[in-house]
C-alpha cells in the first residue's frame, strides 16, 4: 500500500534566517523520497543551490490587463479621467497604457465610447518543472517584474508538484515557502501537514516567529522550530524556547552560527554536501527527527 503524501512547509517570520539553505540540504537528505517546490517566487533562490535542468515551462496568467486599440482611439481622453492609477496617458494624439501601472479594473472599458480598450489575461510571471542536479523533481517559477498575485502562481507551483509527487509516488513534499505572513505564506500553508519555522534569535525573529505562529494556529497545523544561529544570543534562544514550549510548537533543533553556510553557497552547494559534520550534523539529525514526527502526525489522521 503507497504511503500517504506529506507535505513539509518550510517558512520563517522574516527574510535572512536561513530558510532556504536549510530547505535545500533537507532536500539533500531526502533524496529519492522528494519532490521540491519553491513556492518563494517574489524571490526565488533555491535553484541556485540546486541547478535545475528545466524540462517544462509556462506562462502563468492572473487578473487582467487593459489595451487600447489605436485605430479606434479618437484621443478623447475620458479613459484617462477616470483611471486612479495614472496608468493612461496622451502619447501624441492618443492614449495608451502603461502595463506597469495598470491593476486591471475594467473601468476604461467601460467608459470608452469607441469600445477602443479591451481587457486581456495578464502574464506576470512563469513556472517550471524541472530535475535538480541531484535528481530531485522541482517545481519552481518567476514572477514577473512589479507583478501582483504571487499568491495564485504559489498555489500553481503547490498543486503541479503535489500531482507530480502522487504521480512519482514520491512520500515528501518539501516546499520552501515565502518569507512573512502575507497572501503567498497563506498559498503555501494551505492543505500542509507539517509546518517548520526556521527562526534566529534577535528581536525581530522573536517577533516574527510570534507572528508565523498565530497564522499557522489558524490553519491547525502542526508545527516545529529550528532556531539558526541560536549560540549568538543565548538569552534569546532561551525566550524562543520558552514561547515554543507554551504555544505547542516542536523544537527541532539548535544549529550554531557557522561561516560555512556562506562559503557552501559561494561554491552552489548545500551544507550538508560542502561539510556533512558539524553543522552538517545538526541538519541530518534534525531531519531525521522532523520525519518521526510527521510520521507520528501521519498515524494520527
Amino acid at each position: 500500500m503507497r504511503k500517504r503524501l506529506q507535505e513539509i512547509v518550510v517558512i520563517s517570520g522574516k527574510g535572512g534566517t536561513g530558510k532556504t539553505s536549510i530547505t535545500a540540504s533537507f532536500a539533500v537528505l531526502g533524496g529519492d523520497d522528494i519532490v521540491l517546490a519553491d513556492c518563494d517566487v517574489d524571490a526565488a533562490d533555491m535553484h541556485l543551490l540546486m541547478e535545475p535542468h528545466v524540462q517544462q515551462t509556462e506562462a502563468f496568467f492572473s487578473g487582467a490587463i487593459a489595451k487600447i486599440d489605436p485605430d479606434l482611439c479618437t484621443g478623447c481622453g475620458l479613459c484617462e479621467e477616470v483611471c486612479r492609477f495614472d496608468a493612461i496617458f496622451e502619447q501624441g494624439d492618443k492614449y495608451v497604457i502603461d502595463p506597469m501601472n495598470c491593476e486591471g479594473c475594467g473601468y476604461g472599458p467601460r467608459v470608452c465610447p469607441e469600445a477602443a480598450i479591451d481587457m486581456f489575461d495578464a502574464n506576470v510571471g512563469d513556472w517550471y518543472k524541472s530535475t535538480t542536479r541531484l535528481g530531485t523533481p522541482l517545481v519552481h517559477a518567476k514572477l514577473g517584474i512589479g507583478a501582483d498575485n504571487s499568491g495564485k502562481l504559489v498555489t500553481k507551483v503547490k498543486d503541479e508538484a503535489k500531482r507530480l509527487a502522487i504521480a512519482e509516488e514520491k512520500p515528501i513534499l518539501l516546499i520552501d515557502g515565502p518569507p512573512g505572513v502575507g497572501c503567498p505564506v497563506v498559498a503555501a500553508l494551505a492543505g500542509a501537514d507539517y509546518v517548520i519555522i526556521v527562526s534566529e534569535p534577535t528581536v525581530s525573529g522573536i517577533h516574527d516567529l510570534k507572528r508565523v505562529q498565530e497564522l499557522i494556529e489558524k490553519f491547525r497545523i502542526r508545527s516545529g522550530c529550528i532556531i539558526n544561529k541560536f549560540d549568538i544570543n543565548l538569552d534569546v534562544t532561551a525566550e524562543i524556547k520558552e514561547f515554543l514550549s507554551n504555544a505547542g510548537i516542536d523544537h527541532i533543533s539548535d544549529i550554531p552560527y557557522d561561516t560555512t553556510f556562506t562559503k557552501a553557497m559561494t561554491e552552489g552547494k548545500t551544507l550538508i554536501e560542502y561539510s556533512s559534520n558539524g553543522t552538517g550534523q545538526y541538519l541530518s539529525t534534525s531531519w531525521h527527527k522532523i520525519k518521526q514526527l510527521i510520521q507520528l502526525e501521519s498515524e494520527k489522521k
